[in-house]
């Protein structure tokens, strides 16, 4: 009796997490899925799902010129801004956190400063500042990559922040200067494939941010360069479920996109150091 009380009372005490875990996965799933059933629903009224489907709406979508460009155009932003990013952002994080500690703090209130600003204020102020000069950017995809650039070095930092802290980056640039290796040579090939993880969370991030930008986009360029985000406010205005097959196609885009980083981020790059294991063993 008492032996088999003891197995119905673990089983009731692992209950209660299983079924926040499953409230949880329903309340983000719920809009999803309905996303989902109004974009291939040919008559929904009055029942709880649709009484007929179709594939229409994403066959009008993926036929039009103007969305697929639009996502050219996103693709093109997105991995112009991230690349920059990453070129500018990862060496300087490096050199702060490895040989400036004291002046990291400077770095850390830079990145976070686009927090503070609403996005309405920041881009009036980007349209008085790039309207006029002898160059003006307003309205080219040039300003777009220049005001995504800042909005992306928070996640960045703290993603290339964290690896640098995880692999103590410090103590490997010193046990290579120790054995010979320059600087520059320990960077790239000690350190870079040691925050190869750190950085492809980074480039997710960064790159699913500037993906699904909307208000940036739409003040700055409006419509002389259509994004993604700006062809779904303009399908919303003629379909409704012209644009839940936009939404679900950009959701299946960014889960897509998610699976081939986390597949790369599983690759050890040539020159990754394993990490002992508590205990003493070695992954």
């Amino acid at each position: 009796m008492r032996g088999s009380s003891q197995p119905a009372a673990a089983r009731r005490k692992g209950a209660g997490p299983r079924i926040i875990i499953a409230i949880l996965l329903l309340y983000l799933f719920l809009p999803i899925v309905a996303t989902l059933l109004f974009s291939i629903a040919k008559d929904w009224q009055s029942s709880i799902l649709p009484t007929s489907y179709t594939l229409s709406w994403y066959g009008h979508i993926f036929s039009d010129p103007r969305f697929l460009f639009a996502v050219l155009r996103t693709l093109l932003v997105g991995v112009l801004t991230v690349s920059l990013g990453l070129a500018v952002m990862v060496p300087v994080i490096f050199v702060l956190a490895v040989y400036f500690p004291k002046w990291e703090k400077l770095l850390q209130i830079s990145v976070m400063l686009p927090f503070a600003f609403p996005p309405v204020v920041v881009a009036i102020g980007l349209i008085k500042l790039y309207s006029g000069g002898p160059v003006p950017l307003t309205g080219t995809i040039w300003i777009l990559i220049a005001v995504y650039f800042i909005l992306i070095q928070p996640f960045i930092y703290q993603s290339v922040r964290s690896s640098l802290r995880t692999i103590h980056a410090k103590d490997l640039m010193e046990a290579a200067e120790v054995l010979g290796s320059g600087k520059m040579n320990a960077f790239l090939r000690i350190i870079l494939p040691n925050i190869w993880s750190g950085t492809l969370v980074a480039c997710l991030l960064s790159f699913s941010m500037v993906f699904g930008e909307f208000v940036m986009g739409r003040m700055l360029v409006g419509g002389e360069f259509e994004t993604v985000q700006q062809y779904l406010y303009n399908a919303m205005k003629v379909s409704g479920p012209s644009a839940s097959a936009v939404v679900v196609t950009y959701f299946l885009f960014i889960f897509l996109i998610s699976g081939i980083v986390l597949k790369l981020g599983k690759r050890k790059p040539k020159g990754y150091l394993a990490h002992p294991k508590p205990g003493g063993e070695d992954q």
